[in-house]
């Protein structure tokens, strides 16, 4: 009995420091690394000029002396919240367009089986990898031709290039997991390919659609260079381009504000993402319970 206790002890004992090396360690490590960046925003936000120029004076990463004079300068002196509310139209616009528009398409190659269904979808992925530089001129020039130049319209319609089909490829992969037989119960009970989908198949595949939605809303809310080109009027730029473009006045950078602007961009996101986190986690598993 007191072998067995004293051995249970010693690998407890190893099991330990081997677990605080190889699991907490490089968690905190890369918590850390992941956590800094919106550290480093939130206290450079309510430094006052003094403490963002002064380190000999004043700790780098610590605030003295708060202040909300770079919140209010960027709220009340710029047009903030115009591009914050552009940004939101933009994105929820190009998510909503390219959600619809990948269901639709995943369904058909999932769904309907037809052949050469799998070379279509292959085909898809692939159009997503094909990088925006490449696509910009072409773009551009019909951006031009419809007169949606200077427009959040502009943007609306150019960001469901690079969106669409990498949603319908996960979409595919999740329709994939949802049985065959509840359609073709569906079928033989008389339901038509809209129903089907929009009573069994939509409903199965919600944690895949919201994922989707996630990956599309990312995107559209952080996308910079056709923001960048489209876009010239500064009351209706989005806010990664008003930021860097409307905040940095030749060589002076109002850090600040430029540091407020960011922080403020990245809630929207952060906040979507927390309340479907379970959704986002499940459709990366392609559960779906039969």
């Amino acid at each position: 009995m007191n072998s067995s206790t004293s051995e249970g002890a010693l690998l407890t004992w190893q099991s330990g420091p081997r677990r605080v090396l190889t699991v907490y360690v490089p968690l905190a490590c890369f918590v850390f690394v992941l956590l800094f960046p919106f550290y480093w925003m939130t206290i450079t936000t309510f430094k006052p000029n003094a403490e963002l120029y002064d380190y000999k004076t004043y700790n780098p990463f610590w605030v003295v002396q708060p202040t909300l004079d770079n919140i209010k300068r960027l709220l009340f002196e710029t047009s903030y919240p115009r591009w914050l509310m552009t940004t939101m139209l933009v994105a929820i616009c190009s998510t909503v367009l390219s959600i619809f528009a990948s269901v639709l398409a995943a369904n058909a190659i999932q769904r309907l089986r037809f052949k050469g269904a799998n070379l279509v979808g292959l085909a898809i992925y692939i159009a997503y990898l094909v990088p925006p530089s490449i696509l910009f001129i072409p773009l551009a020039t019909m951006v031009f031709q419809l007169g949606l130049f200077d427009s959040p319209a502009a943007l609306i319609l150019t960001y469901p290039t690079f969106l669409i089909p990498f949603c319908t490829w996960l979409l595919i992969g999740y329709f994939r997991s949802i049985p065959y037989e509840l359609e073709e119960c569906a079928l033989m009970d008389g339901a038509s390919r809209l129903q089907i989908l929009r009573r069994i198949t939509l409903p199965l595949a919600v944690p895949g659609l919201i994922s989707a939605g996630i990956f599309s809303f990312t995107l559209s809310w952080n996308e910079f260079i056709y923001a960048l080109a489209f876009i010239s009027s500064s009351e209706k730029k989005t806010v990664p381009v008003a930021i860097l473009t409307e905040l940095v006045q030749g060589d002076v950078y109002q850090w600040g504000s430029l540091m407020a602007g960011s922080l403020l961009g990245s809630l929207p996101v952060a906040i979507f993402y927390s309340f479907f986190v379970d959704y986002y986690v499940s459709s990366l598993t392609g559960a779906v319970k039969e």
